[in-house]
């Protein structure tokens, strides 16, 4: 047996012990890590800790914990409501905004099973309310988030940028996110016609919408203001101080205003400036801690670290594949097919399949130094083949496998959940099919990147 089919059949394992066994994939690949890597390649732990992306680490916590802080001081909650209302009652616009809200989130650096986590029940339960088909809503939101995960503050950005530079490769940052954003749009236009968005052209919010009282109830169930007598001063009151709590949500004030300063300042900081992502977040989020230290010491706790843990683990893993040889062996094999446009589909078709089934983060952070050696050949253009298979990994995340579509899923009505699943999954499975070529067809056979 070849040395490297070692690592090869420890990235399996991998894959299919934290998948079925539920998991986090980084914890399996560390113990990979440390037992293929120590017992079969004899190496040091200076040797296994070297492939450990330090920076990779500081820009998943400087992003994630800025994002937290932002959800927690109602930031997040302003920008939702700030969209809804910028749409006046139109309700088609609505899965639309939820659509951009998303892209944002991930776009200036949430994760997007972190995004999609908190517009998922507000987007289905909008869904509820305006009589939106369910499975129009999810999917917006889903690619949504895909389409903003690209950007070079994103971490889905990230991640892929940084193997394309560490690989010697063309990169083109800003047109990977451009790509990625323009067919997740259009991918969503498709999805806003066939299931049922045509209905919703023409429509407008009216009084006790979607099957719901327009008066709205009491703790107890009862609509205020109804049975004998008309509500008493009590339910008054707490109506009022509803409504008064829901203006303070959605209004600014100076923890959110400087929190929105923050996101502005990590845009320019990063994209004209070109200060590091990770070090400049997670100095706008220390700031922010440092003017609200109680009101952002919970926000810590928020941090993406089950993220944080699998991307660093499967990035140290393959760092040992690197090292070894394997993904230059592989790459090879690849290469070796014959037909180069064959040989980026099949690359394009396994990054589709498995990200259906597993972390899209840990796939585009294993996949594409599997490709490595291929572009090297320079038989296909190297930008257009990163955003092709980039694509291809990211719009599966549709799969009720996968957790972005499980988040949507988790997130419909108990009555309508069995159908939401069977749904998302003859989609996320087409997907797994169709994405990767139409992907190679639009960014690599044309031979213009």
């Amino acid at each position: 047996m070849s040395i490297q089919l070692y690592s090869i059949i420890g990235l399996v394992l991998i894959f299919l012990l934290a998948t079925l066994r539920s998991v986090n994939m980084g914890a399996v690949a560390f113990l990979g890590a440390f037992l293929i890597g120590t017992f079969i390649y004899d190496e040091t732990a200076e040797d296994l800790f070297s492939g450990f992306p330090g920076d990779l680490f500081v820009v998943l916590v400087g992003v994630t914990l800025l994002f937290a802080i932002a959800k927690a001081n109602g930031t997040v909650d302003w920008l939702i409501h700030a969209g809804v209302r910028a749409v006046r009652g139109r309700i088609a616009l609505i899965p639309w905004v939820m659509f951009l809200i998303t892209s944002l989130l991930t776009m200036v650096g949430a994760v997007v099973p972190g995004a999609v986590a908190i517009m998922a029940p507000i987007g289905l339960n909008f869904a509820t309310r305006y009589r939106i088909n369910p499975m129009l809503m999810g999917l917006l939101i889903i690619n949504g988030a895909t389409a903003g995960g690209f950007s070079p503050l994103s971490i889905f950005g990230t991640i892929t940028n940084g193997v394309v530079e560490r690989s010697g490769l063309p990169g083109n940052p800003v047109l990977l996110w451009v790509s990625s954003f323009l067919f997740n749009a259009l991918l969503s236009v498709v999805v806003f016609f066939m299931f049922g968005g045509k209905k919703l052209l023409g429509r407008r919010e009216t009084p006790g919408e979607g099957g719901t009282p327009a008066p709205e109830p009491q703790d107890d169930g009862e609509p205020v203001g109804g049975g004998a007598g008309g509500g008493s001063g009590a339910t008054a009151t707490k109506t009022r101080t509803e409504a008064g709590e829901a203006t303070a949500v959605t209004t600014l004030n100076t923890q959110r205003s400087v929190t929105l300063l923050g996101l502005v300042l990590l845009a320019v900081g990063a994209l004209a400036l070109e200060f590091d992502v990770g070090l400049l977040a997670l100095s706008i989020a220390t700031v922010i801690c440092l003017l609200s230290p109680k009101d952002t010491k919970a926000c810590f706790s928020q941090v993406a670290w089950p993220t944080v843990l699998l991307i660093c683990g499967v990035v140290t893993y393959v760092g040992l594949m690197e090292r070894v040889g394997t993904i230059e062996f592989l790459g090879n094999s690849v290469a070796g097919i014959g037909v180069p446009l064959l040989a980026a589909l099949v690359i394009c078709l396994i990054g589709a399949a498995v990200s259906a089934f597993a972390s899209t983060t840990g796939i585009l952070g294993a996949l594409i130094p599997l490709a490595v050696p291929f572009l090297l050949t320079g038989q296909v253009g190297a930008v257009g083949m990163i955003i092709a298979l980039a694509i291809s990994s990211s719009v599966v995340d549709s799969s009720p496998f996968s957790t972005s579509g499980a988040l949507v899923v988790a997130s419909t009505p108990e009555e309508h959940r069995d159908t939401m699943f069977r749904r998302l999954m003859i989609w996320g499975m087409s997907m797994i099919a169709i994405a990767p070529v139409v992907a190679v067809l639009i960014f690599v056979i044309p031979g213009w990147l």
